[in-house]
C-alpha cells in the first residue's frame, strides 16, 4: 500500500509540476499576445502579424485545454489518494484492535498462567509435607517393629 501510495504521490507530484510549467507558459503566451497586440495597435501590423496573434491564441486556447484535463486528472487522482488514505486508516484501526485484542489474551493467560504456578507450588509443599510425615510414621513403625521383635 506505501508503495502505492508513494506512487500516487510521486504521479501526482508530475501532474502538479506539468500544471505549473502550461500555467507559466500560458502566461508566457498572454505576455506574447499582450505584446504583440500592443505593437499591432501602435506600428499597424500587417495580416502576417495577425496570422502570428491567431497561432498564439490557438496555442492559449490548446494549453487551457491541457491545463483543464490536468485539472480533471488530477481531481481524480487526489480522489483515488482519498480513497487510499482511508482503506489505509481502516486496516491501521483494525491492526491496533486486534493488537489490543492480543495483549489482553496475553495477559489473561499470563494471569492464568501465575494461578497454576500458584496451585502447583501449594502442591509441592502438602506434597513435601506428607513425604515427611510419612518418613517420619515410618521410622516410628520400623523402631515399633524392631523393638516388638527383641
Amino acid at each position: 500500500m506505501e508503495a502505492g501510495f508513494s506512487e500516487m504521490r510521486n504521479a501526482l507530484q508530475s501532474w502538479v509540476a506539468l500544471w505549473r510549467r502550461l500555467q507559466l507558459e500560458s502566461q508566457q503566451l498572454h505576455t506574447e499576445l499582450s505584446k504583440i497586440r500592443e505593437y499591432k495597435d501602435t506600428q499597424g501590423i500587417q495580416i502576417k502579424h495577425q496570422s502570428s496573434c491567431v497561432q498564439l491564441t490557438e496555442q492559449q486556447e490548446n494549453k487551457n485545454t491541457e491545463l483543464l484535463l490536468l485539472a480533471q486528472s488530477q481531481e481524480r487522482q487526489r480522489e483515488e489518494l482519498n480513497k487510499i488514505r482511508n482503506r489505509l486508516y481502516q486496516e491501521e484501526q483494525s491492526h491496533c484492535s486486534e493488537q489490543e485484542r492480543m495483549k489482553t489474551e496475553i495477559s489473561d493467560l499470563t494471569e492464568e498462567l501465575h494461578q497454576k504456578e500458584i496451585t502447583i507450588a501449594t502442591i509441592m509443599e502438602k506434597a513435601n509435607l506428607l513425604e515427611r510425615q510419612l518418613k517420619m510414621e515410618l521410622e516410628i513403625k520400623n523402631k515399633l517393629l524392631a523393638k516388638q521383635q527383641v
